[in-house]
């Protein structure tokens, strides 16, 4: 019979694929059963459903992705859909993030001002360090803003956004824009500690000699971050932030520091003074050291 003959081609292919077990291949029923229709216990509707289901972990997880219209930077769109999340109410079991180059910008904003704060901190113990000192650190680091307030002007001028190559271009800036007031207060302090001047005299003097260092070296710095401004190609777009940022820190800084720096170290030198005075009333019998006027020597 057919069953006959299926049972045997069973057993011949159970023997083919390696088996050698008690079964030999024959149905569970031999008898004719009723076959269910499977509208009975369910039931079928045509509809849109995925191709496949992703997973993120024990989660079900879903990708909308979009697109930046023209003038719209990212910061602004991460933002418009942060506003539109919180407006739907989204249950608790629900949760998003971002991912890919939002992502990243989320991460790299989190992180910015730890980075500018770590590296101002960095600055100020090294100089203070150096010139063993709390007071001359802080004249030097004064020439910062400006140059902050330079690359954000020129960013917003050139319609670029304050991307990660932006604040890369920021920290490189405090490592340049204070080599302005080092020449300054180092010549100043040099001046007053070996040829007995006041702060005022000393002060003036770096200005007049000092001159000439600090554009050349400003110049330089500026003509070697303008290939990445001009430069055209493979990630050219990457580099323009960060050309510009350097160029236009470096533009108002040098304009500004030349005139600022001076007045801040005029200005902390008659704090240091006061504040000194102020020791020798609370505590007559402590060793401070003597005025500049009257000895020559620089407290720095």
């Amino acid at each position: 019979t057919a069953q006959s003959a299926q049972s045997f081609r069973n057993q011949i292919a159970n023997t083919l694929a390696g088996g050698r077990s008690a079964s030999t291949g024959s149905a569970v029923s031999t008898a004719a059963e009723t076959m269910v229709p499977l509208g009975i216990v369910s039931l079928s509707s045509a509809g849109h459903i995925p191709l496949a289901i992703n997973h993120e972990g024990q989660g079900v997880a879903t990708t909308v992705s979009f697109n930046l219209p023209t003038g719209v930077s990212l910061g602004q769109a991460v933002q418009v859909v942060e506003d539109t999340v919180r407006q739907l109410k989204i249950p608790a079991s629900i949760h998003g993030a971002f991912t890919g180059n939002a992502a990243q910008f989320k991460n790299n904003s989190s992180s910015e001002t730890l980075l500018i704060l770590a590296a101002l901190a960095a600055v100020y113990m090294v100089l203070g360090i150096l010139y063993e000192s709390y007071v001359h650190p802080l004249t030097i680091l004064s020439t910062l803003p400006s140059a902050g307030v330079g690359a954000l002007l020129a960013l917003w001028a050139f319609g670029q956004d304050f991307s990660l190559m932006g604040m890369i271009g920021v920290i490189l800036l405090i490592g340049i824009v204070k080599k302005n007031a080092i020449m300054l207060i180092d010549f100043a302090i040099a001046a007053e500690r070996d040829h007995d001047l006041t702060p005022h005299q000393a002060i003036r003097q770096a200005c007049l000699l000092r001159f000439r260092p600090i554009m050349m070296t400003t110049f330089a710095a500026a003509m070697g971050a303008l290939p990445l401004v001009v430069g055209n190609g493979y990630g050219s777009e990457v580099r323009h932030p960060l050309g510009i940022a350097i160029i236009g820190g470096l533009a108002v800084s040098q304009a500004l520091t030349l005139f600022t720096t001076p007045v801040v170290y005029l200005c902390l030198e008659q704090l240091s003074r006061r504040a000194a005075q102020w020791r020798r009333r609370l505590l007559p019998g402590s060793r401070t050291t003597p005025d500049r006027t009257e000895t020559g020597l620089s407290r720095g």
